[in-house]
């Protein structure tokens, strides 16, 4: 699981090889019969018009051409709680069949690792089907701020959005004031990505942090093109390419070497950060049916054109990787994940 230059830096690579294939073990024609005359329900933790919500529907409106059937697939937002609602749903209500669909935030994946209140599903139940996306997070600031490098958060204050408890803008936000001094101020309790992008416009709060960089050029590109903001730093498993060559500092950098574990796991999120799953019944040959048409998917030619028109990276991962490395994760040791909670912590 680590191999010394970071927990989980093997797993990107070794995924995104594996990502570019689709097993060619076959299928019952019950399971590839199944999907006609039915309709798939994506359920998404995220609200309406922020990132997760725009994969979410971007990917709906081309999946379905890959899956047998053809099946038509609406999307459902349910958010709450750092999208905890919708992983509750999945667990407990969601139908065991394959035609209801799971999408939320990876912090809810963590939760149950990290957070010191459980919630009441469990990740390691759940069948993932893939994830679009393994790329890079960010912390923020608005242009009329007086923080505008990392070393400016050092020395002051920066009043940021944050969700609730178990959100990856609060918990980040937390770890970079516990593991590398910053002063970051949360503001909590936002309901999702679009309201805090809100919040920084209206000047409620200075900035943001966590948020992904292809979210911030695809719901954002005025702040981009504008420079309305400025990057403090990113979190990634491996640093960004794109945001190394504009000088922004990747996490670790800033942090002792002794806690680098702790950010390596709390960081690992972002490798299923755009991740699909099912409940644990639904039947196997079901799964296959949905992963080998989620690949292609990912491989559509229509699907890459939409995806770079509006500026949303895609960097998949098929399911059974992401099965790994989710088991990977839940498989750190007890002295790591205590610390990683301790460093969560207001």
């Amino acid at each position: 699981m680590t191999d010394g230059t970071g927990m989980f830096r093997g797993c990107k690579t070794a995924g995104v090889a594996a990502a570019a294939l689709v097993l060619s073990v076959s299928v019952p024609a019950a399971s590839q019969d199944f999907y006609d005359g039915k309709r798939i329900t994506i359920v998404t933790g995220g609200t309406a018009g922020a990132g997760l919500d725009a994969y979410v529907r971007l990917i709906g409106r081309h999946y379905s051409r890959n899956i047998p059937g053809q099946p038509p697939i609406i999307v459902q937002n349910m958010p709450g709680a750092g999208s905890y609602t919708t992983a509750e749903y999945i667990e407990t209500q969601a139908p065991r069949d394959g035609t209801v669909l799971g999408s939320v935030f990876p912090g809810a994946i963590m939760a149950p690792l990290l957070d010191t209140q459980k919630p009441r599903f469990d990740p390691m139940k759940f069948v993932y089907l893939g994830t679009a996306e393994t790329g890079p997070r960010l912390c923020v600031s608005w242009h009329s701020s007086k923080v505008k490098t990392f070393e400016d958060m050092i020395s002051n204050k920066l009043i940021v959005a944050a969700s609730q408890s178990g959100g990856s803008s609060r918990d980040y936000a937390l770890m970079v004031n516990s593991l590398a001094k910053g002063q970051m101020q949360l503001v909590s309790g936002y309901k999702g990505g679009a309201d805090m992008f809100l919040a920084v416009e209206r000047g409620e709060v200075e900035g943001l942090c966590a948020f992904d960089w292809s979210t911030i050029k695809a719901a954002r590109p005025d702040w981009v093109r504008d420079k309305k903001f400025n990057l403090l730093v990113q979190f990634g498993v491996v640093p960004d390419k794109e945001l190394s060559s504009l000088g922004v500092p990747d996490f670790k950098v800033r942090v002792p070497v002794a806690d680098h574990p702790v950010a390596d796991l709390v960081v690992a999120q972002q490798i299923f950060s755009r991740m699909f799953f099912v409940p644990n019944a639904v039947p196997a040959e079901r799964v296959k049916v949905l992963r080998d048409a989620f690949m292609k998917t990912m491989a559509d030619t229509a699907f890459r054109a939409e995806a770079e028109k509006q500026q949303m990276n895609v960097d998949p991962l098929d399911g059974e990787r992401v099965q790994q490395i989710v088991q990977q994760i839940y498989a750190s040791s007890p002295e790591v994940v205590a610390r990683a909670r301790k460093a969560l912590q207001p």
